[in-house]
């Protein structure tokens, strides 16, 4: 019989008093009871709308069914069809806007916690589980993929399914891409991501690490060794409010801020030699997912005051909804339809505030969002020591500048047809560096669609 319960079983997780002060994952999980009750509040429709909002096309409504039996190892291999990374997409893809807002049960209710249910198999099997020996026949090609991120790692986990050769060319000293340095520990553990990567290379899928392509390698070299490139390098190039003061000491970009803390383990300090300074007072500038991250991390060092600043209202913020919650419940303070003109600095050049401008909504913008309107005459000062700029990202133009004849459009991103084919013969692109920074499951989609085309290029 279906679970009929209208709410969702509640994700155990630490109380904010105390994981504010701590890089130990906020939620902790659901038992083998809560992920079976869960799984059978799904009713397992015929038309299965979920698995529309699935951009890796998760087989949905199976592998509920399967959970709901306690069959949890045939649900992760049920998952594992079409996911690689399970345990990531439990954790990090926004489902409140992708499957979960398909499912039936949120029309009189909430729905199914599907995500939640992922993240416990996921889990179960890296614990209990063993990954099968599989014995793929090669086909005698090669294809490289310059990027180990979610689109990377997934375009290399289905392409060595398909028998070929593939080889990932990683800038960093360790694969994952914002996986590893843009998540923090609390709400992605990097011992999580490792495993994910490690079945990858049980699979077959070999990694260069410390690997610059457009400066160790070149693109136009990769095409003399491989069939076929996938560049899916994500979007690692901060954006910046362009305003007086951002040289400060004191003023971060959340690109540095992050990578600092997470791939550099400075909230480990001194166990490892990443410090990172983080003041009393600290601004986030931004709403998105990163600046929940940039403004949670600055809490958990130390800092006795976070401030998000956003130009928008609280019904604008692009974060998710649970992030926004966690932040709040964790004591970080929102100063809404605030905008900075300008950084303030003391006499040594280190940063002591920031003046900020009160907006208004007016009329929606190309967006959709209502456009924020400056109110002449409301500057004031917020004294802060430490700024984190999460404003955006945009591709490196590195790949850009050293390979001739690659299109890009005006914002820097590579331009690819739905496929992911690009301007060059053999050489495909997707994720955050055709589209802009986007969600970790939909560059995860754009790798999945790129392997499926480059199979059907190299097999013609």
């Amino acid at each position: 019989m279906p679970n009929m319960s209208l709410t969702k079983n509640p994700m155990p997780s630490q109380a904010p008093d105390v994981r504010n002060k701590n890089f130990l994952e906020v939620a902790t999980g659901y038992t083998e009871d809560m992920a079976v009750d869960e799984a059978q509040r799904c009713l397992n429709c015929k038309n299965r709308p979920c698995m529309t909002g699935c951009p890796v096309a998760v087989k949905i409504p199976e592998f509920l069914a399967l959970v709901a039996e306690r069959k949890f190892e045939e649900a992760y291999a049920k998952i594992t069809e079409t996911n690689a990374l399970p345990a990531v997409c439990g954790r990090v893809c926004p489902q409140e806007r992708q499957c979960e807002s398909k499912c039936v049960r949120g029309i009189k209710g909430e729905p199914v916690g599907i995500g939640r249910v992922e993240r416990f198999v996921a889990d179960y099997h890296l614990k209990n589980g063993k990954d099968k020996p599989v014995n793929v026949e090669k086909n005698g090609k090669k294809v490289a993929v310059v990027g180990s991120g979610p689109s990377g790692l997934t375009a290399a986990g289905d392409l060595v399914k398909l028998g070929y050769e593939v080889t990932i060319f990683e800038a960093f000293h360790t694969a994952g891409g914002v996986l590893m340095y843009g998540i923090p520990e609390f709400r992605l553990p990097k011992d999580i991501v490792k495993k994910e990567i490690d079945k990858l290379r049980q699979a077959g899928v070999k990694i260069e690490t410390n690997t610059i392509i457009g400066k160790t390698l070149m693109v136009d070299e990769l095409l003399e060794q491989f069939d076929a490139i996938y560049i899916g390098t994500g979007a690692g190039l901060p954006s910046f409010l362009r305003i007086e003061g951002e040289a400060l000491n004191g003023v971060y970009s959340a690109n540095e801020f992050l990578t600092r803390i997470n791939l550099m383990k400075g909230y480990k300090f001194p166990e490892y030699d990443t410090p990172v300074y983080c003041g009393k007072n600290v601004a986030v500038f931004g709403g998105g997912n990163v600046a929940m991250d940039a403004a949670r991390c600055a809490k958990r060092l130390g800092a006795e005051n976070v401030y998000i600043v956003y130009r928008r209202g609280k019904e604008e913020l692009p974060a998710r909804k649970e992030e926004v919650e966690h932040a709040e419940e964790e004591g970080i303070q929102f100063k809404l339809l605030e905008n900075p003109t300008k950084f303030i600095g003391d006499e040594n050049g280190w940063l002591k505030g920031v003046e900020l401008l009160s907006m208004e909504l007016g009329e929606p913008d190309a967006s959709g969002r209502r456009k924020p309107v400056e109110i002449k005459g409301s500057e004031h000062v917020l004294d802060i020591d430490t700024a984190v700029i999460a404003i955006g990202q945009t591709p490196n133009p590195l790949i850009k500048k050293t390979t001739a004849g690659l299109d890009t459009n005006a914002k820097g991103c590579i331009v690819a047809d739905e496929n992911g084919a690009t301007s060059l013969a053999y050489v495909y692109a997707g994720g955050d560096v055709v589209t802009g920074a986007a969600t970790v499951i939909l560059a995860m989609g754009a790798g999945k669609t790129a392997a499926a085309a480059i199979h059907e290029k190299l097999s013609e």
